[in-house]
Protein backbone atom coordinates (compact mmCIF):
# COMPACT_ATOMS: atom_id res chain seq x y z
CA UNK A 1 0.00 0.00 0.00
CA UNK A 2 1.30 2.98 -0.76
CA UNK A 3 1.98 5.98 1.64
CA UNK A 4 0.00 8.86 1.68
CA UNK A 5 1.50 11.90 -0.35
CA UNK A 6 2.81 13.99 2.91
CA UNK A 7 2.78 18.20 2.68
CA UNK A 8 4.48 20.32 4.88
CA UNK A 9 2.74 23.22 6.44
CA UNK A 10 2.65 26.12 9.22
CA UNK A 11 0.47 26.11 11.57
CA UNK A 12 -0.57 29.32 13.76
CA UNK A 13 -2.57 30.48 16.78
CA UNK A 14 -5.67 31.14 15.44
CA UNK A 15 -8.45 34.48 16.37
CA UNK A 16 -7.98 34.57 19.81
CA UNK A 17 -10.35 37.66 20.25
CA UNK A 18 -9.00 40.74 21.51
CA UNK A 19 -6.60 39.00 23.79
CA UNK A 20 -2.64 39.41 23.64
CA UNK A 21 0.53 38.03 24.05
CA UNK A 22 -0.87 35.38 26.16
CA UNK A 23 1.61 32.55 27.57
CA UNK A 24 2.12 29.34 26.76
CA UNK A 25 1.92 26.91 29.99
CA UNK A 26 1.86 23.70 28.51
CA UNK A 27 3.73 22.08 25.43
CA UNK A 28 1.52 18.48 24.43
CA UNK A 29 3.17 17.34 21.57
CA UNK A 30 7.00 17.10 20.68
CA UNK A 31 8.79 16.93 17.15
CA UNK A 32 8.32 13.77 15.94
CA UNK A 33 5.08 13.08 17.13
CA UNK A 34 1.77 11.80 14.84
CA UNK A 35 -1.11 13.95 15.68
CA UNK A 36 -4.89 13.48 14.26
CA UNK A 37 -6.78 16.27 13.68
CA UNK A 38 -8.17 18.14 16.85
CA UNK A 39 -5.22 16.87 19.12
CA UNK A 40 -3.50 19.96 21.09
CA UNK A 41 -0.74 20.79 20.30
CA UNK A 42 -0.20 23.66 23.08
CA UNK A 43 -2.28 24.95 26.13
CA UNK A 44 -2.16 28.78 26.21
CA UNK A 45 -3.10 31.07 28.75
CA UNK A 46 -4.87 34.24 28.49
CA UNK A 47 -6.14 36.70 31.82
CA UNK A 48 -9.40 35.30 31.35
CA UNK A 49 -9.21 31.78 30.62
CA UNK A 50 -7.05 29.16 29.43
CA UNK A 51 -7.66 26.94 25.87
CA UNK A 52 -6.03 24.56 24.26
CA UNK A 53 -4.65 24.77 20.37
CA UNK A 54 -5.66 21.84 17.95
CA UNK A 55 -4.01 20.91 15.22
CA UNK A 56 -6.46 21.48 11.78
CA UNK A 57 -4.56 18.65 10.16
CA UNK A 58 -3.45 15.06 10.54
CA UNK A 59 0.20 14.05 10.32
CA UNK A 60 3.77 14.20 11.85
CA UNK A 61 5.02 16.80 14.01
CA UNK A 62 8.27 18.36 12.47
CA UNK A 63 8.70 21.51 14.35
CA UNK A 64 7.37 22.82 17.19
CA UNK A 65 8.71 26.64 17.42
CA UNK A 66 7.80 27.63 21.16
CA UNK A 67 8.85 26.74 24.31
CA UNK A 68 6.90 27.46 27.55
CA UNK A 69 6.68 30.59 28.64
CA UNK A 70 6.65 32.18 25.22
CA UNK A 71 4.10 35.06 24.95
CA UNK A 72 2.02 34.50 21.34
CA UNK A 73 -0.85 36.43 19.46
CA UNK A 74 -2.93 35.46 17.06
CA UNK A 75 -1.39 34.60 13.59
CA UNK A 76 1.70 33.63 15.13
CA UNK A 77 3.35 30.11 13.86
CA UNK A 78 3.86 27.23 16.71
CA UNK A 79 4.73 24.66 15.02
CA UNK A 80 5.50 22.84 11.33
CA UNK A 81 3.44 19.82 10.18
CA UNK A 82 3.69 17.27 7.30
CA UNK A 83 0.21 16.58 6.85
CA UNK A 84 -1.79 14.05 5.35
CA UNK A 85 -2.91 14.78 2.19
CA UNK A 86 -5.08 17.64 1.97
CA UNK A 87 -8.98 17.65 1.58
CA UNK A 88 -10.96 20.45 0.10
CA UNK A 89 -12.17 20.79 3.45
CA UNK A 90 -8.64 21.32 5.16
CA UNK A 91 -7.63 23.30 2.32
CA UNK A 92 -10.60 25.67 1.92
CA UNK A 93 -13.58 24.75 3.61
CA UNK A 94 -13.05 26.58 6.84
CA UNK A 95 -9.97 28.45 8.13
CA UNK A 96 -8.25 27.68 10.87
CA UNK A 97 -9.44 30.61 13.32
CA UNK A 98 -12.68 28.88 12.80
CA UNK A 99 -12.02 25.51 12.96
CA UNK A 100 -10.10 25.66 16.43
CA UNK A 101 -11.98 28.30 17.84
CA UNK A 102 -15.50 28.87 16.40
CA UNK A 103 -15.67 32.46 17.18
CA UNK A 104 -17.68 34.98 16.26
CA UNK A 105 -16.87 38.34 15.04
CA UNK A 106 -16.01 40.95 17.68
CA UNK A 107 -19.25 41.98 19.82
CA UNK A 108 -20.87 38.89 18.83
CA UNK A 109 -22.13 40.00 15.61
CA UNK A 110 -21.87 37.08 12.78
CA UNK A 111 -22.30 40.19 9.89
CA UNK A 112 -18.70 41.64 10.69
CA UNK A 113 -16.79 38.13 10.03
CA UNK A 114 -15.21 37.35 6.61
CA UNK A 115 -12.29 35.08 5.82
CA UNK A 116 -10.14 38.15 4.73
CA UNK A 117 -11.43 40.23 7.19
CA UNK A 118 -8.45 41.67 9.57
CA UNK A 119 -7.84 44.16 12.10
CA UNK A 120 -4.80 46.81 11.37
CA UNK A 121 -2.23 45.34 13.13
CA UNK A 122 0.71 48.21 14.20
CA UNK A 123 3.86 47.67 12.73
CA UNK A 124 5.97 50.80 12.46
CA UNK A 125 9.07 50.41 14.55
CA UNK A 126 10.02 52.34 17.02
CA UNK A 127 13.86 54.04 16.63
CA UNK A 128 16.13 52.46 19.36
CA UNK A 129 16.97 55.41 21.95
CA UNK A 130 19.89 55.54 23.99
CA UNK A 131 19.20 55.23 27.81
CA UNK A 132 17.89 57.90 29.65
CA UNK A 133 20.42 60.19 32.06
CA UNK A 134 17.14 59.73 34.00
CA UNK A 135 14.03 58.19 34.29
CA UNK A 136 11.24 58.57 31.93
CA UNK A 137 8.28 60.66 33.79
CA UNK A 138 4.53 61.90 32.42
CA UNK A 139 6.17 65.41 30.72
CA UNK A 140 8.36 63.04 28.20
CA UNK A 141 5.29 60.93 27.02
CA UNK A 142 2.36 63.56 27.43
CA UNK A 143 1.16 66.85 25.83
CA UNK A 144 -0.68 69.06 27.44
CA UNK A 145 -4.21 69.12 26.20
CA UNK A 146 -7.51 69.33 27.56
CA UNK A 147 -10.05 66.58 26.63
CA UNK A 148 -12.18 67.95 23.63
CA UNK A 149 -13.62 64.61 22.94
CA UNK A 150 -13.20 65.17 19.06
CA UNK A 151 -10.86 61.42 18.47
CA UNK A 152 -8.33 63.16 16.28
CA UNK A 153 -5.47 60.52 17.35
CA UNK A 154 -3.35 59.21 14.86
CA UNK A 155 -3.34 55.90 16.11
CA UNK A 156 -3.98 52.56 14.85
CA UNK A 157 -7.40 49.95 15.72
CA UNK A 158 -4.22 48.44 17.61
CA UNK A 159 -3.42 50.97 19.60
CA UNK A 160 -6.45 52.05 20.57
CA UNK A 161 -7.96 48.42 21.58
CA UNK A 162 -4.51 48.58 24.00
CA UNK A 163 -5.43 51.97 25.13
CA UNK A 164 -8.89 51.04 26.07
CA UNK A 165 -8.07 48.12 27.80
CA UNK A 166 -4.72 50.38 29.95
CA UNK A 167 -7.32 53.04 30.68
CA UNK A 168 -4.87 55.14 28.76
CA UNK A 169 -6.50 58.49 27.34
CA UNK A 170 -4.48 58.60 23.58
CA UNK A 171 -5.02 62.15 23.14
CA UNK A 172 -2.75 62.94 25.86
CA UNK A 173 -0.09 61.03 24.54
CA UNK A 174 2.83 61.89 22.55
CA UNK A 175 3.36 59.94 19.28
CA UNK A 176 6.85 58.38 18.76
CA UNK A 177 5.89 57.43 14.83
CA UNK A 178 6.12 58.40 11.62
CA UNK A 179 4.34 61.97 11.48
CA UNK A 180 3.18 61.69 15.42
CA UNK A 181 1.85 58.48 15.02
CA UNK A 182 1.33 56.52 18.51
CA UNK A 183 2.43 53.37 18.88
CA UNK A 184 2.20 50.75 21.43
CA UNK A 185 5.22 51.53 23.04
CA UNK A 186 4.10 55.38 23.49
CA UNK A 187 1.30 53.68 25.00
CA UNK A 188 2.96 51.66 27.64
CA UNK A 189 5.42 54.35 27.92
CA UNK A 190 2.81 56.55 29.34
CA UNK A 191 1.02 53.95 31.68
CA UNK A 192 4.46 53.46 33.10
CA UNK A 193 5.21 56.68 33.58
CA UNK A 194 2.08 57.53 34.98
CA UNK A 195 1.71 54.88 37.64
CA UNK A 196 5.43 55.75 38.37
CA UNK A 197 4.33 58.74 39.36
CA UNK A 198 4.92 60.27 42.83
CA UNK A 199 1.47 59.02 44.20
CA UNK A 200 -0.43 61.98 45.64
CA UNK A 201 -0.93 62.60 49.22
CA UNK A 202 -4.73 60.69 49.42
CA UNK A 203 -2.85 57.76 48.22
CA UNK A 204 -3.91 54.21 49.83
CA UNK A 205 -1.28 53.40 52.47
CA UNK A 206 0.74 50.28 51.86
CA UNK A 207 0.38 47.02 53.20
CA UNK A 208 3.40 46.69 55.61
CA UNK A 209 5.55 43.90 54.24
CA UNK A 210 6.22 41.59 57.32
CA UNK A 211 8.80 38.42 57.07
CA UNK A 212 5.74 35.93 58.39
CA UNK A 213 8.69 33.13 58.44
CA UNK A 214 9.59 34.89 62.23
CA UNK A 215 6.66 33.45 63.70
CA UNK A 216 6.82 29.84 62.29
CA UNK A 217 7.30 27.29 59.37
CA UNK A 218 5.68 29.03 56.32
CA UNK A 219 5.51 27.88 52.60
CA UNK A 220 5.07 30.28 49.35
CA UNK A 221 3.37 28.95 46.35
CA UNK A 222 2.56 31.11 42.89
CA UNK A 223 -0.55 31.99 42.29
CA UNK A 224 -1.25 30.94 38.69
CA UNK A 225 -1.53 33.70 35.83
CA UNK A 226 -5.08 33.28 35.44
CA UNK A 227 -5.61 33.84 39.93
CA UNK A 228 -2.75 37.16 39.60
CA UNK A 229 -4.77 38.44 36.14
CA UNK A 230 -8.23 37.89 38.00
CA UNK A 231 -7.18 39.50 41.01
CA UNK A 232 -6.08 42.33 39.03
CA UNK A 233 -8.88 42.71 37.51
CA UNK A 234 -11.34 42.03 40.63
CA UNK A 235 -8.85 44.89 42.18
CA UNK A 236 -9.61 47.39 39.81
CA UNK A 237 -13.45 46.72 39.61
CA UNK A 238 -13.51 47.06 43.50
CA UNK A 239 -11.87 50.07 43.08
CA UNK A 240 -13.66 52.01 40.28
CA UNK A 241 -17.08 50.69 40.90
CA UNK A 242 -19.24 51.82 43.68
CA UNK A 243 -20.43 48.93 44.94
CA UNK A 244 -24.19 48.81 47.08
CA UNK A 245 -25.11 44.91 48.03
CA UNK A 246 -28.96 44.50 48.07
CA UNK A 247 -29.65 41.35 49.89
CA UNK A 248 -33.13 39.07 49.74
CA UNK A 249 -34.92 35.97 49.96
CA UNK A 250 -36.51 33.57 47.43
CA UNK A 251 -39.46 30.99 48.61
CA UNK A 252 -38.69 28.60 45.59
CA UNK A 253 -40.88 25.74 47.14
CA UNK A 254 -42.97 25.33 44.31
CA UNK A 255 -39.84 26.25 41.82
CA UNK A 256 -37.78 22.95 43.65
CA UNK A 257 -40.88 20.57 43.66
CA UNK A 258 -41.39 21.22 39.77
CA UNK A 259 -37.57 21.17 39.39
CA UNK A 260 -37.40 17.54 40.64
CA UNK A 261 -40.71 16.21 39.10
CA UNK A 262 -38.59 16.61 36.11
CA UNK A 263 -35.90 14.29 36.90
CA UNK A 264 -36.83 11.62 34.98
CA UNK A 265 -37.40 13.67 31.96
CA UNK A 266 -34.04 14.95 32.78
CA UNK A 267 -32.27 11.80 32.60
CA UNK A 268 -34.18 10.95 29.04
CA UNK A 269 -32.69 14.12 27.77
CA UNK A 270 -29.52 13.12 29.19
CA UNK A 271 -29.70 16.91 31.16
CA UNK A 272 -29.10 17.73 34.94
CA UNK A 273 -31.41 20.62 35.11
CA UNK A 274 -30.02 22.67 37.82
CA UNK A 275 -31.36 25.77 40.04
CA UNK A 276 -29.05 28.14 38.35
CA UNK A 277 -30.75 27.54 35.03
CA UNK A 278 -34.08 28.20 36.73
CA UNK A 279 -31.77 31.31 38.23
CA UNK A 280 -29.94 32.81 34.93
CA UNK A 281 -33.50 32.24 33.10
CA UNK A 282 -35.50 34.82 35.49
CA UNK A 283 -32.52 37.25 35.51
CA UNK A 284 -32.71 37.49 31.80
CA UNK A 285 -36.24 38.02 31.97
CA UNK A 286 -35.76 40.63 35.35
CA UNK A 287 -33.35 42.60 32.67
CA UNK A 288 -36.11 43.37 30.45
CA UNK A 289 -38.47 45.19 32.94
CA UNK A 290 -35.19 47.22 34.45
CA UNK A 291 -32.89 47.62 31.08
CA UNK A 292 -30.56 49.93 33.44
CA UNK A 293 -28.92 46.90 35.20
CA UNK A 294 -28.51 45.39 31.78
CA UNK A 295 -25.92 48.06 30.76
CA UNK A 296 -22.68 49.66 30.88
CA UNK A 297 -21.26 53.15 32.00
CA UNK A 298 -19.67 54.88 28.86
CA UNK A 299 -15.90 55.63 29.17
CA UNK A 300 -16.68 59.49 30.50
CA UNK A 301 -19.07 57.67 33.17
CA UNK A 302 -21.74 60.44 32.54
CA UNK A 303 -24.06 58.04 30.03
CA UNK A 304 -25.56 54.68 29.84
CA UNK A 305 -25.47 52.32 26.98
CA UNK A 306 -28.30 50.20 26.92
CA UNK A 307 -27.62 46.91 25.90
CA UNK A 308 -31.15 45.14 23.37
CA UNK A 309 -29.88 42.18 24.46
CA UNK A 310 -29.51 39.70 26.82
CA UNK A 311 -26.07 37.72 27.57
CA UNK A 312 -25.82 36.56 31.08
CA UNK A 313 -22.36 35.16 32.59
CA UNK A 314 -22.04 32.42 35.25
CA UNK A 315 -18.80 31.82 37.47
CA UNK A 316 -17.13 28.63 37.63
CA UNK A 317 -14.75 27.69 39.74
CA UNK A 318 -11.41 25.78 38.06
CA UNK A 319 -8.15 24.73 39.58
CA UNK A 320 -6.69 27.51 37.54
CA UNK A 321 -8.88 30.13 38.77
CA UNK A 322 -12.34 31.65 38.74
CA UNK A 323 -14.09 32.17 35.23
CA UNK A 324 -17.06 33.03 33.44
CA UNK A 325 -18.41 32.07 30.50
CA UNK A 326 -21.30 33.40 29.30
CA UNK A 327 -24.59 32.16 28.00
CA UNK A 328 -26.09 34.88 24.69
CA UNK A 329 -29.82 35.41 24.78
CA UNK A 330 -31.00 34.20 27.68
CA UNK A 331 -34.09 35.43 27.46
CA UNK A 332 -34.65 33.86 23.98
CA UNK A 333 -33.96 29.86 25.30
CA UNK A 334 -35.31 27.61 27.80
CA UNK A 335 -34.66 25.82 30.93
CA UNK A 336 -33.68 22.97 29.22
CA UNK A 337 -31.46 24.50 26.71
CA UNK A 338 -29.96 26.99 29.70
CA UNK A 339 -28.84 23.87 31.53
CA UNK A 340 -27.24 22.04 28.67
CA UNK A 341 -25.23 24.89 28.00
CA UNK A 342 -24.55 25.72 31.61
CA UNK A 343 -23.23 21.88 31.49
CA UNK A 344 -21.00 21.99 28.08
CA UNK A 345 -19.53 25.66 29.52
CA UNK A 346 -18.94 24.50 32.87
CA UNK A 347 -17.10 21.23 31.32
CA UNK A 348 -15.02 23.20 28.70
CA UNK A 349 -13.64 25.92 31.59
CA UNK A 350 -12.54 23.08 33.69
CA UNK A 351 -10.71 21.14 30.63
CA UNK A 352 -9.37 24.09 29.63
CA UNK A 353 -11.40 24.45 26.24
CA UNK A 354 -13.30 27.81 26.45
CA UNK A 355 -13.41 29.59 23.44
CA UNK A 356 -12.58 33.26 23.61
CA UNK A 357 -16.20 34.13 22.34
CA UNK A 358 -16.75 32.46 25.19
CA UNK A 359 -15.85 34.58 27.87
CA UNK A 360 -17.25 38.26 25.71
CA UNK A 361 -20.07 39.94 26.07
CA UNK A 362 -21.49 39.66 29.13
CA UNK A 363 -24.48 41.83 30.03
CA UNK A 364 -24.99 40.65 33.90
CA UNK A 365 -23.39 37.79 36.26
CA UNK A 366 -24.47 34.63 38.19
CA UNK A 367 -22.64 33.67 40.94
CA UNK A 368 -23.48 30.98 42.65
CA UNK A 369 -21.74 29.43 45.73
CA UNK A 370 -25.07 27.28 46.72
CA UNK A 371 -23.10 23.73 46.60
CA UNK A 372 -20.63 24.77 48.49
CA UNK A 373 -22.62 26.82 51.68
CA UNK A 374 -23.35 29.88 53.76
CA UNK A 375 -26.18 32.12 53.89
CA UNK A 376 -24.59 35.04 51.80
CA UNK A 377 -22.18 36.98 50.57
CA UNK A 378 -20.64 40.24 48.61
CA UNK A 379 -20.15 39.52 44.76
CA UNK A 380 -17.73 42.10 43.18
CA UNK A 381 -19.35 43.21 39.91
CA UNK A 382 -17.71 42.11 36.83
CA UNK A 383 -17.03 45.88 35.10
CA UNK A 384 -17.50 46.86 32.90
CA UNK A 385 -21.17 45.01 33.69
CA UNK A 386 -23.15 47.29 36.49
CA UNK A 387 -24.51 43.88 38.00
CA UNK A 388 -24.31 40.44 39.52
CA UNK A 389 -26.26 38.06 41.44
CA UNK A 390 -24.71 36.45 43.96
CA UNK A 391 -26.83 33.10 45.03
CA UNK A 392 -26.19 31.54 48.43
CA UNK A 393 -27.40 27.75 50.15
CA UNK A 394 -30.81 26.73 49.29
CA UNK A 395 -32.48 26.24 53.21
CA UNK A 396 -35.49 24.78 54.33
CA UNK A 397 -36.59 27.44 56.68
CA UNK A 398 -40.28 27.86 58.70
CA UNK A 399 -42.17 30.87 57.21
CA UNK A 400 -44.97 31.94 58.82
CA UNK A 401 -48.43 32.07 56.19
CA UNK A 402 -51.02 33.71 58.30
CA UNK A 403 -51.61 31.07 60.36
CA UNK A 404 -48.79 28.76 60.85
CA UNK A 405 -45.31 28.17 60.33
CA UNK A 406 -44.50 26.23 57.27
CA UNK A 407 -41.39 24.61 55.59
CA UNK A 408 -40.62 26.56 52.57
CA UNK A 409 -37.52 26.28 50.65
CA UNK A 410 -35.87 29.61 50.75
CA UNK A 411 -32.88 30.66 48.71
CA UNK A 412 -30.65 33.36 49.81
CA UNK A 413 -29.45 36.42 46.84
CA UNK A 414 -27.67 39.32 46.86
CA UNK A 415 -27.41 41.19 44.11
CA UNK A 416 -24.28 43.91 44.25
CA UNK A 417 -24.71 47.02 41.31
CA UNK A 418 -22.44 50.04 40.82
CA UNK A 419 -24.17 52.83 42.14
CA UNK A 420 -23.46 55.43 40.04
CA UNK A 421 -25.57 53.47 37.30
CA UNK A 422 -27.82 52.24 39.48
CA UNK A 423 -30.31 53.61 42.69
CA UNK A 424 -31.11 52.12 45.64
CA UNK A 425 -34.87 52.16 44.61
CA UNK A 426 -34.23 50.45 41.39
CA UNK A 427 -31.94 48.00 42.96
CA UNK A 428 -34.39 47.06 45.65
CA UNK A 429 -37.11 47.04 42.62
CA UNK A 430 -34.87 44.99 41.01
CA UNK A 431 -34.86 42.04 43.91
CA UNK A 432 -38.53 42.32 44.81
CA UNK A 433 -39.34 41.33 40.84
CA UNK A 434 -36.91 38.52 40.88
CA UNK A 435 -38.16 37.00 43.93
CA UNK A 436 -41.80 37.05 42.37
CA UNK A 437 -40.59 35.30 39.63
CA UNK A 438 -38.54 32.74 41.51
CA UNK A 439 -41.51 32.23 43.51
CA UNK A 440 -43.72 31.87 40.69
CA UNK A 441 -41.69 30.57 37.72
CA UNK A 442 -45.37 31.06 35.76
CA UNK A 443 -44.46 34.21 35.31
CA UNK A 444 -41.62 33.64 33.34
CA UNK A 445 -44.08 32.81 30.31
CA UNK A 446 -46.07 35.77 30.62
Amino acid sequence: MMPSPEHETDIVIPDIGEAEDVEVIELCVAPGDTVEVDDPLIVIESDKASMEVPSPFAGTLRDLKVVLGDEVNAGDVIATIAADAPTPAADAAEPVEERAFSRGARGGDPSQESAGQTEEVEVTPTPAAESPARPVTVADVAVPHTPTGTGRVYAGPAVRRLARELGADLEAIRGSGPRGRIVKDDVKAFVKATMTAPAPAASLPAVPVIDFARFGPVEEVPLTRLQARGGTNLYGSWLNVVHVTQHDEADVTELEAFRKSLAREGEERGVKLTPLAFVMKACAENLRAFPRLNASLNASADGLILKQYHHVGFAVDTEEGLVVPVIRDVDQKGVWQLAAEIAELSASARERRLKPDDLQGGCFTVSSLGRIGGTGFTPIVNAPEVGILGVGRLATKPVWDGLEFRPRAVLPLALSYDHRAINGVEGGSFMVELTRLLGDIRRLVM
